[in-house]
This record gives C-alpha cells, structure tokens and sequence, in this order.
C-alpha cells in the first residue's frame, strides 16, 4: 500500500486528499511545472509537520462538507492554523474551507462539466485569464455565503461562487470550486502555475531528481541476500521497475513472465523476443489453464481482479521459493493506486491487481518492492528514456494488469475471451494501417452478454455485440474518445464482423473519463 507521504527534501507542495479521484491529478499537473507535490490522506494530516512544504492543497472529495466527519474538519483546521504555510482549496475543499471560517454551504446548487466563470476582481492567482474562462466543474453543493471578511474573485454562469481570497494574519488563503488539475478547465494549469509562483516554490521536480527517488527506493534492498524476482508483463512500468532493479540490484535479478492466458494475439512471444533484446530475458510460466479454469463463469469484475491477484501470488510464491529470493519488485504506480482507493480515503473504483489485488499473506511473508509507486505514466517513460529501454516498451500502449479478463463484461467465458482478442486485433491493424496506433492511448475491444440480430450466409444469425474503444489521454486520469473518421470506424466494423462469425454488432464508445472509466470493468 501507499505509504504517504514520500519525502522530498525541501520546498514541495503537499496535496492533501479527501477522497476525491483528482487529489493525484493535481499532484500531477504540479509536477508537470516542476513543483515537487506528494500527496496524503487528510486522516494523516495530523502527523505532518506542515512547516516542511511550502504550500498546501486541499482536495475535492466525493463527500459532501455538510455531513463531513470531526476527522474531516480537524484535518482542515490544522492546516488554516499553521501560521505562514499559502492555502488553496479544491471543490469540495473550497466548500470546507468556507464553512470552517463562518461561510455558508448549501444543497441542491450542483453544477457539472464544462462552465463559464466569470473574474469579478483581479488578482494574481488568475494572472493570464481572460475576463471569462471555461472551467470543469463538479459539485453538489456550492458556497451560498463567503466567509467574512473574503473576497470574491470569480462567479459561474450560474452565480456561484467560483474562487475566494482569504487571508489569514499575514497569509493568504484561496479557494476554487472548479477543477484546475483537469485539462477541461483551459487555463487550470495557469492558475496551479501562478499559485506556486505565489507560494515561491522551488522547481525541481525534473527527471534527474525523480529517477534518484526511484533509486533510493531499491537501494534499500541492497543488504537482502539472495535472488531478486521481478513481475514482467511488456509493459513500461513492470519493464523499467525491472530494468531499475537490475541497475540497482544487479545480476541477481530474475525477470518472470506468467502468461496467464489473458495477453493481447501473439503478445507473448513479442514481449519475450523485445524483453531479450533489452537485456531482460524472462523465465516465462506457461499458466493459462490455472487462472482461465478459475475465471471461467464469473461475472462480477472485482471477483476476476481478486482471483487474478490470488493466483498471481500463488505463483509467485512458488517461484520465490524455488529461487530462494525474499525480494518481490512490480511495476505499480500512481494511477494504479489512485483507482484502487490505494490512499485510504478515495473511493475504489477498480482494484488493480498490483495493489488491491496482491493478498496481505504475499506481503507479510515477503518484501515488496515498487519503485515506481509515486510516479505518473509519462514520468515512467521518461525515466525508462534514462535507462535506454528500447522503444518498443517506451511506446506501447498501456495494458491492464488482469488483461483481457477486464474487457469481457459480464459472464466469463473462453469464447468471448477469444472474440475480445480477435477483434482487439482487428482495431490495431486497422489503426496502424492508416498510421494512427502510436498518436492514441489506447484502442481496443470489449464483448459483453449482449447479443443482436444480423444476418450472415443469406440465414438469421444471434451474435455478440462488440464495442470499440478508442481514446486520448497523457495520464489515464482524464480521457477523450478518439474522434475516428467515419471511413476508418466502417473499416474496423467491417473486418471484425467479416472475421469473427459470431459478432453480428460493432459499437464505438464515445464517452469521455470521467464520467466513465477507460477500461469497462
């Protein structure tokens, strides 16, 4: 699990989170100005010496702040109560701040997506903003009266308070109700750049200084005796946490590849060719019939993620034990964490099998080393552009952990697993033959128990339905669908119900995260 936060010497931002999905984005979007930014949950806030970071975020939340926990306010209190540290409030974290210092919050005043704000005062955190701006929004309830003595700096469309200036003695505290950190709000990532300006923040977050961090992480193993099993899949992550490790720990790193049965067509072998090129040829465990006879029939996703995590650790176990390593590394990062509520207060919506997946047994008996736990996707890339992996892994698209168990929605079965890898097939040529793979996030397909009526070989035929999905992303925290030109989407529908006998449907997603997620289950 996340331990929270990580020390960074020295000026950093600390990015307190109330459980809301974007506490890591905000993180995020800092460090892409080069601001050090850590994160911890707002039930730790009491064990943090404030006087260490040179600014505080507070974090919206799926929470509302008028049923919020003594816990919730004491952690806000604390934070207004250091006496130089600059404040900014985030959603519901604007609302907290409000209501601690005497303002007013209210039901029933929910605004969400896109919104104009109107600036009704100038001031410095919105230096670069034109008179009005379009803001991400998402929120339940609004600030219906400042607290006294601040100042309205902005307005929605809607007349809601939009941003405060709050000072406090002789510090200055701000509030937002939009989302800075999400790439909808057009000059969001202005304002986080005028906040740490204000906030005089030292820009160092830069490759050099994250990658030692990923350094110290495995230095730490040093001194334990034997073998070190890595977990490879061909992904970037468990490939430069691998890579890391045996810069760090050296030859007696032993890179392992389960094929679980659940790999893209012909993945395998790619993965292990391109893996022997970089210098990390696998010890591969052929186990498909272990984890497909256990998944079979089962529909619920997070029961298929738990089982995948299990057998995983089975494995494993039996592999440490061969080897007689106590050392276990795996590609876990952020966003991983993020989505499996890794801080301790968001709401899960997906485990990921590093995190919550991995059974507590594995990591009492055994010492688990994630190197890439405090880093964003593009940071890992960059860091595997350091240690000269090849392209091949810097490029490919991310794949998710339990594979293609969680892009067949609803019952399990190995039919409609070979029809998610057959048409996933399909979507990649078809993409790469008109030179558009490398510029999207991901592509794929996903079946589901649907099924609908078409007409094959002149009879009526019941088929699957397929779906496409298609998007943009730099993070995998906020995504766009992929706007495909009509002549290519024809493409792709008329190559998988041509190729595959029983899809008689082709859909194409076209819904943005949030509110869906990239990955169906």
């Amino acid at each position: 699990m996340l331990e929270a936060p990580i020390h960074i010497p020295g000026s950093a931002v600390l990015v307190v989170d109330y459980g809301g999905q974007y506490a890591h984005l905000i993180a995020r979007r800092l460090r892409e100005l080069g601001v050090p930014a850590v994160v911890t949950p707002y039930t730790r806030v009491g064990g943090v010496d404030l006087s260490k970071y040179s600014a505080v975020v507070l974090s919206g939340s799926q929470r509302s702040v008028l049923e919020a926990d003594p816990a919730v306010l004491d952690s806000a209190r604390r934070v207004l109560g250091d006496a130089e540290t600059p404040v900014l409030g985030v959603c519901f974290g604007h609302q907290l701040i409000a209501r601690i210092l005497g303002g007013v919050v209210e039901k029933g005043c929910g605004e969400y997506g896109r919104v104009m704000v109107r600036l009704v005062e100038r001031d410095e955190l919105f230096n670069g903003w034109g008179g009005e701006e379009y803001v991400w929004m998402s929120h339940g309830d609004c600030v219906s009266k400042p607290p006294p003595g601040s100042r309205v700096l902005a307005v929605s469309e809607n007349g809601i308070v939009a941003a405060l200036k709050i000072v406090l003695g002789g510090r200055v505290v701000y509030t937002v109700q939009f989302h800075p950190e999400v790439s909808h709000t057009v000059k969001g990532l202005k304002l986080l750049d005028n906040f740490a300006r204000f906030a005089g923040v030292e820009r160092k977050w830069v490759r050099d200084y994250y990658y030692s961090l990923t350094v110290v992480e495995l230095e730490k193993y040093k001194g334990v005796e034997g073998p070190v099993v890595a977990a490879v899949s061909g992904g970037v992550d468990s490939t430069v946490a691998a890579a890391l490790a045996r810069r760090v720990l050296g030859d007696r790193v032993v890179p392992v590849l389960v094929d679980h049965g659940l790999f893209r067509e012909g993945e395998v072998e790619e993965v292990v060719e391109n893996l022997a090129k970089a210098g990390l040829k696998p010890l591969v465990l052929d186990e498909k019939e272990r984890f497909l006879s256990r998944l079979e029939g089962v529909a619920d996703c997070e029961e298929r993620r738990r089982i995948i995590g299990e057998e995983f650790a089975k494995v494993f176990d039996q592999v440490m034990e061969e080897q007689g390593a106590r050392v276990f590394i795996q590609g876990t990062t952020y966003p991983d964490i993020v989505e499996s509520g890794g801080t301790g207060v968001a709401d899960r919506i997906k485990s990921h099998h590093n995190v919550a997946g991995l059974p507590l047994w594995f990591r009492e008996k055994y010492l688990v080393a994630e190197p890439l736990k405090h880093l964003y996707k593009d940071e890992v890339r960059e860091v595997a552009r350091m240690l000269g992996v090849p392209e091949y892994f810097v490029k490919r698209q991310p794949f998710p952990g339990p594979g293609l168990a969680v892009r067949v929605v609803g019952v399990f079965t190995r039919r409609k697993l070979e029809i998610c890898r057959r048409a996933s097939a399909v979507v990649e040529q078809v993409l790469r033959r008109h030179g558009l793979l490398d510029k999207v996030w991901q592509a794929f397909a996903v079946v589901g128990d649907d099924k609908w009526v078409g007409v094959k070989g002149d009879a009526r035929r019941v088929g699957y339905v397929v779906i496409v999905r298609i998007v943009e992303s730099s993070d995998a925290m906020t995504a766009d669908y992929f706007k495909l030109p009509y002549s290519i989407l024809d493409e792709v529908s008329r190559e998988i119900t041509r190729s595959i006998e029983d899809v008689t449907m082709v859909a194409y997603a076209v819904t943005t995260k949030p509110p869906s997620t990239i990955e169906p289950c």
